[in-house]
């Protein structure tokens, strides 16, 4: 067991590391960093950052999150491999149940992020960060003058299909079902699009490509008809799953797994935050996962003022 520490960060991706570590580091409130893997989260999943503010000529992502993780540390952070298996307690003495020990803490803030769920195609992770995409706002722009496939119907994907056709010269479209899911707007305007097919009923198999994507097999789930569609990339928009499963029943989550905050950040459970993607109050972005955990940090120093 170690000591009681102010803050204890679950994640360490944006937005635990470049605003919440940093923030009560330099509030000087003794701050751990819990992180199952490697520092950085979903952003590791492209290979080069263009919208993230103050570098206008992009990043890679490992330079991005090595920089956060060294000025977390430069305020005194402690960053540690541990998964956080479990969260209990009350008010002032939350404990967290980590896979090799517990640790102690005044106030929590959940950073843990949301994964994007996978076709589980052959090719889709070797190839992931070379034509495979969960963003296309991430990645729209390394696609300019090409062809690419969105796969998925419900309003994000319809959404970054229209963002898509600002860089490419087309995309395709692949919905399993014969109707979308999104919102009446997102669908008049996609079917509106010159640069903007549609396949209805049909599904990918395989995505194709030795270095980079080069093509993807599809088959009509309807008639078993086959096709091969020659593309540069696959945007994959199925949804989000976030990583609340050691929260649920301590702490509300909305319809979609998401920790439901109040406007400081506050979860239902005092004394825990939330910030990121795994909350329910910030857009798929670095920038505002950055934005909500430093709101988080600051919550928790007025909150850890107000019990002192």
């Amino acid at each position: 067991m170690d000591d009681l520490w102010d803050v204890a960060i679950i994640g360490a991706g944006p937005a635990g590391l470049a605003a919440a570590a940093v923030y009560t580091g330099r509030a000087r409130r003794s701050t751990l960093v819990l992180e199952k893997a490697i520092p950085g989260g979903q952003i590791l999943m492209t290979d080069w950052v263009e919208n993230f503010p103050g570098f206008p000529d992009g990043v890679t992502p490992f330079k991005l999150i090595e920089d956060f993780r060294r000025h977390a540390e430069k305020f005194g952070a402690r960053i540690e491999t541990e998964e956080v298996e479990g969260l209990a307690g009350s008010e002032g003495a939350w404990r967290l149940n980590g896979s090799r020990a517990d640790h102690l803490a005044r106030a929590v803030i959940i950073a843990t992020g949301s994964t994007c769920r996978r076709l589980g195609l052959e090719g889709e992770n070797r190839l992931t960060g070379r034509g495979v995409s969960y963003c296309a706002t991430c990645d729209a722009a390394f696609f300019a003058g090409r062809d690419v496939v969105m796969v998925g119907g419900g309003d994000n994907a319809l959404k970054e299909a229209l963002f898509l056709t600002k860089f490419c010269r087309k995309v395709t479209i692949v919905h399993r079902r014969d109707r979308f899911r999104g919102e009446r707007i997102y669908q008049e305007r996609v079917l509106a699009s010159d640069k903007i097919e549609v396949r209805w009923d049909t599904v990918v198999d395989v995505i194709n490509g030795g270095e980079t994507v080069e093509s993807v097999d599809l088959r009509n789930a309807k008639t078993g008809e086959k096709s091969s569609l020659a593309v540069s990339g696959v945007f994959i928009s199925i949804g989000t799953e976030p990583a609340t499963g050691f929260v649920w029943g301590l702490l509300e989550v909305n319809d979609w797994g998401q920790i439901k905050v109040k406007h400081n950040m506050e979860s239902s459970a005092p004394g825990i935050f939330a910030a990121g993607d795994v909350s329910d109050a910030c857009p798929k972005q670095v920038a505002t996962a950055v934005g909500t955990g430093v709101h988080a940090a600051l919550s928790v120093e007025e909150y850890l003022s107000r019990r002192q």
